[in-house]
């Protein structure tokens, strides 16, 4: 029997601190995953079509496999499911709404990137792109240490607003809507940008020394959010190099492997530094990796098996 887990499911079964924790695992496990491949279809009617294959990682008996439409234009933006597989046998375990995973496995692990590499003091927090993988990273980090500090950006103002609101209160901290990214960042430690830009957002001079900024938007051909006058002067730090360069923050700056400082799996398992000195701007700026799914999905498919949630369904009958 097939486990079905919608979004609604999901989401009362997840919580923040037990995934941080098992996305830590991934990072800091012996195997890193396996190799897996990633296929991106441009689609006739401004969409994109890309399936993640396989997600494996040491100390889980499955994998996924993922496969998500994206259309800017439409909400939600993002659909598909993510197929939860028996790693012995291939049976399939679990049919899981991508959108939730993709956001909480994003979002987390981009806050644990953002903890490892943004100062120790760092507080303040600026947001540019208040959809559901900024939610996640804000959940993250709060999880992680002290949020001072909240400013927001985004195109359509009442959800900046909204986002703020919410954050503010669960922090227990001031939050401001800012008019445009610049400003939101102006006197910010740490900057998280999780939008669809197709030009940068930010450029060196829009950044105080110090400032740490995750980027989740550079995740695909043809799209970025950080100058590249901004990249050249930081230290980068990407989930994986290769596809870093191939389609990622370094693609879209024009910048090759030399300028990767390494990945946050070499920073989490000690075999890199992180922040150098405490006035350098640092960089997260991953493109996500399907063992991420994978950890994501078995946390929520023990979950759901443990409180009897989701329905089940035979496709075998």
């Amino acid at each position: 029997m097939t486990l079905l887990l919608a979004r609604s499911i999901l989401e009362s079964l997840l919580d923040p601190a037990p995934c941080l924790d098992a996305l830590r695992r991934g990072f800091t496990a012996e195997d890193g995953g396996a190799a897996a491949r990633r296929v991106i279809v441009e689609l006739p009617e401004q969409g994109t079509a890309t399936a993640l294959m396989p997600g494996v990682v040491e100390g889980i008996p499955a994998y996924t496999v993922k496969v998500n439409a994206k259309f800017p234009g439409s909400r939600p933006a993002l659909r598909g499911v993510v197929c939860l597989h028996d790693l012995g046998t291939g049976e399939l375990l679990a049919l899981l709404d991508s959108a939730t995973v993709t956001a909480w496995r994003t979002g987390l692990a981009a806050a644990l990137g953002t903890h490892v590499l943004a100062r120790p003091a760092a507080g303040s927090v600026a947001v540019i792109g208040a959809g559901a993988q900024a939610e996640l990273v804000m959940r993250g980090l709060g999880e992680l240490r002290e949020v001072r500090g909240l400013t927001v950006f985004d195109l359509d103002a009442a959800r900046a607003a909204d986002f703020a609101a919410r954050h503010g209160a669960r922090l227990d901290a001031p939050a401001t809507v800012a008019p445009d990214p610049r400003a939101a960042v102006r006197d910010a430690g740490i900057v998280v940008l999780a939008t669809w830009a197709r030009r940068p957002l930010l450029h060196a001079a829009d950044v105080a020394p110090g400032t740490h900024l995750t980027s989740l938007g550079a995740d695909q051909p043809g799209k970025a959010e950080l100058g590249a006058d901004l990249l050249e002067g930081a230290r980068v730090v990407v989930d994986d190099v290769p596809l870093a360069v191939e389609m990622g923050v370094l693609a879209g700056a024009g910048l090759d492997v030399e300028h990767a400082a390494g990945t946050l799996r070499d920073l989490m398992r000690g075999q890199v530094p992180g922040r150098v000195k405490d006035g350098e701007i640092t960089v997260y700026a991953p493109v996500g990796l399907p063992w991420q799914d994978l950890v994501l999905s078995w946390t929520a498919y023990t979950a759901a098996r443990a409180a009897g949630a989701g329905a089940e369904f035979d496709f075998l009958g």
